[in-house]
């Protein structure tokens, strides 16, 4: 747990409505008390973050993320003016594709102008949220998610095309093949509308595989 993360306050009657299903109910059960947590990040650096990992593995992102920083000696998050006024050739010497570099500009261009956090944007919901975030080069549907649920502390996200979740799925549910679409809306169904309380609980589900 990180300097600034905050555990995320699990809402009243959630675990009830979860341990409705036996199946989660076993899974709640083994894996214990819930400890998702809100990141302690600005939004733009809960993007940058995002954008940076995208196909790549937790220990590569973090090293070409900590090469990113220490570009910007200051403690604090550089501003998205500071990031455009970078030359792109020292963010390609960092390891970022160029790919990456014209999407985290994109994105900066989008906050510097005050289009992607007008005053208000906390207040939209889910969906409107995640269509408001996807317009940004290099975001996609689960990239905004991910922001709903680790960032906004949104409880009811399902990332349905999350491999880890579908794993997850595919393991409470006892089955050998990775659950459809329709299977996944389906099951986003039942939890709801606790589906980032049930998705953290299916992430864990990997770690105890053979206790479900």
């Amino acid at each position: 747990m990180s300097e600034g993360d905050v555990r995320i306050r699990l809402p009243r009657g959630a675990l009830a409505h979860l341990r409705r299903d036996a199946a989660m109910a076993r899974l709640v059960e083994h894996v214990g008390r819930f400890s998702m947590l809100r990141r302690g990040r600005t939004e733009l650096e809960a993007l940058v973050r995002a954008i940076v990992g995208q196909q790549l593995s937790g220990l590569a992102a973090e090293t070409i993320y900590r090469r990113f920083r220490a570009i910007y000696p200051a403690p604090a998050f550089p501003s998205a003016a500071e990031i455009l006024a970078t030359d792109p050739e020292l963010l390609r010497s960092v390891g970022l594709s160029r790919q990456k570099i014209a999407a985290i500009r994109d994105l900066c261009l989008h906050v510097d102008d005050g289009r992607l956090f007008a005053p208000g944007w906390e207040g939209l919901d889910d969906e409107t949220l995640i269509g408001h975030l996807t317009v940004v080069r290099g975001i996609g549907r689960w990239s905004a998610q991910m922001f709903l649920m680790f960032h906004c502390a949104r409880v009811n996200v399902w990332p349905e095309d999350d491999l880890g979740i579908r794993k997850g799925v595919a393991l409470l549910r006892g089955r050998d093949a990775l659950p459809t679409r329709a299977q996944m809306r389906e099951e986003g169904e039942v939890f709801a509308p606790y589906c980032s309380i049930a998705a953290w609980y299916l992430w864990r589900a990997l770690d105890t595989e053979a206790q479900i």
